[in-house]
């Protein structure tokens, strides 16, 4: 039997990740978010897992180099990978928003050019182009994405919102919401052909946890 192999996003969904696995019966004895080991290997069930940068994990589920995968909405939305998304687990809800100074909401009423200063370009044009049909220059930020508006880098700025607090501080506000997140598992089409008994008990094991 070969091994099944997971792939979990590091940082804030990976406790809960770690967590939801093992109430199931999936974990490694050895495995924690703090320890410097790259692959956790449990050889009695045959599994291999690891963490992996947010936007990494659709890639490597997409090309096979995990079967299986827990990956936050908005890296799937943004990535645009070709994977079978096969729940969502219910954790890790949060908001994708459209937000800048209160004064922003009157100009993206009555202008039609807007300046959006995000880490998800394609989400963010999606957003404008498609749902607010409007044109917009998106500027691809990896940092605090707050500081474009306040700057005058941008208008607005599309990011992930929890608590808001980091807005209010710095005089932003939700001016329009663009989706809600949360964690989703994805697999690989492949895998879920070569592994499709293994893979579905996940799953099921997985929803009834969820009380589906």
């Amino acid at each position: 039997m070969s091994y099944l192999v997971f792939a979990l996003t590091k940082g804030r969904l990976a406790g809960a990740a770690i967590k939801m696995l093992a109430d199931i019966g999936v974990a490694c004895a050895e495995m924690s978010e703090r320890s410097r080991k790259l692959i956790f290997v449990n050889e009695e069930q045959q599994l291999k897992i690891f963490l992996a940068k947010a936007d990494d994990v659709p890639t490597y589920v997409e090309y096979g180099a995990a079967d299986i995968g827990v990956s936050g909405a908005d890296s799937l939305l943004e990535e645009g990978r070709n994977l079978y998304e096969a729940l969502d687990l219910g954790f890790g809800e949060c908001r994708m928003v459209v937000a800048g100074p209160p004064e922003t909401a009157e100009k993206m009423r009555r202008v039609n050019n807007i300046r959006v200063s995000t880490k998800y370009p394609n989400i963010a044009a999606r957003h404008f182009y498609e749902k607010r049909r409007q044109t917009a220059e998106i500027v691809k930020l990896n940092g605090s994405v707050e500081l474009g508006p306040i700057v005058g880098l941008s208008d607005v700025i599309v990011d992930i919102v929890e608590s808001g607090s980091t807005l209010k501080e710095n005089g932003l506000v939700v001016l329009e919401d663009v989706c809600v997140i949360s964690a989703r598992l994805v697999v690989n089409r492949v895998s879920m052909k070569t592994e499709y008994g293994r893979i579905t008990d996940i799953i099921r094991r997985l929803k009834e946890r969820r009380g589906f």
